[in-house]
């Protein structure tokens, strides 16, 4: 009997629980990626930069963040180190009333949100697909898409390291396995997905003179080309717009959000791709039927 037999056998319930908890174990790794990946690669391009010019590597002072996985996490304000039993997922925040314990700083309501998001994602997910090869690669997308938002909201940044083998992995899934669709539309879907957003980049700025999206956007769309077909960009395409100009319409109205001021497109495109991860055949059969 397979792993997914014997999760398959448990009772839903059971599995339900047991995938809630383990994704809040991803999402507390995932607020990790959130805060530390971005200044890890920004502290490696100014290492690059200074290489090229020839500075000193001294000269400003600089010292590589810390890892992913080894340093522990620490209070920003007073820089204590956390315990194991005030870095539990979510339980910690409650119990600390949302204070640090030793200099009781405000600890952001955002560490326990995205605990939360990732947990209930990923029972969503599993209900949908269950515990199978496929419920396995849908959950890898979809804390990758977790992390995604998340830098992309903080930095207007998708990186490459992140957009790029995710991309990949969509194309070799489909490949050997066909978990989501045929190769031929994973291929199609990858060159599609960054071809449309490419072509109205560069309409938009023939147009205009100025830049509308960033390029991780194109690649992101082309990662969810790959894993999800090119039948599904529309719906993306579609989702992602709607629910960005809607945003940005409140932002404008509510927060005095300046018009020139730039609005990250990655976090629409991520929810959408979620969205038609779970539900895009009955989106299209809606779609189709209306």
């Amino acid at each position: 009997m397979s792993y997914f037999e014997i999760l398959a056998s448990w009772h839903p319930a059971v599995l339900g629980a047991a995938v809630f908890v383990f994704g809040l174990l991803v999402g507390s790794f995932l607020n990790v990626v959130i805060l530390r990946y971005p200044q890890r690669l920004m502290h490696y391009w100014r290492c690059q930069c200074r290489e090229l010019l020839e500075i000193a590597s001294e000269s400003d002072g600089s010292q590589a963040p810390p890892s992913l996985v080894v340093d522990r996490s620490h209070c920003p304000k007073c820089q204590a180190k956390i315990a194991w039993y005030d870095n539990l997922p979510l339980i910690s925040w409650l119990i600390l009333k949302a204070k640090c314990r030793a200099c009781g700083a405000k600890i952001s309501l955002r560490y326990p949100l995205v605990e939360l998001i990732a947990a209930i994602l990923s029972v969503l997910v599993i209900l949908e697909f269950g515990p199978s090869a496929q419920g396995l690669a849908a959950l890898a997308l979809t804390w990758t898409l977790i992390a995604l938002t998340g830098i992309d909201f903080d930095h207007q940044l998708l990186p490459d390291q992140i957009t790029l083998p995710l991309l990949w992995l969509g194309l070799i899934l489909n490949l050997w396995l066909g978990l989501f669709v045929t190769l031929e539309e994973a291929v199609i879907g990858a060159v599609a997905g960054y071809g449309i957003l490419w072509s109205v980049f560069q309409l938009f700025k023939l147009l205009t003179g100025k830049e509308g999206m960033g390029y991780g956007d194109f690649k992101l769309l082309g990662a969810l080309g790959a894993w999800l077909g090119w039948a599904a960009l529309p719906a993306i395409i579609l989702i992602a717009s709607l629910v960005g100009a809607i945003v940005g319409v409140l932002l404008i109205i509510l927060a005095r959000h300046g018009r020139e001021v730039p609005i990250a497109f990655g976090p629409y495109l991520a929810a959408a791709g979620f969205v038609v991860l779970l539900y895009g055949d009955r989106i299209t059969q809606y779609w189709m039927g209306f």
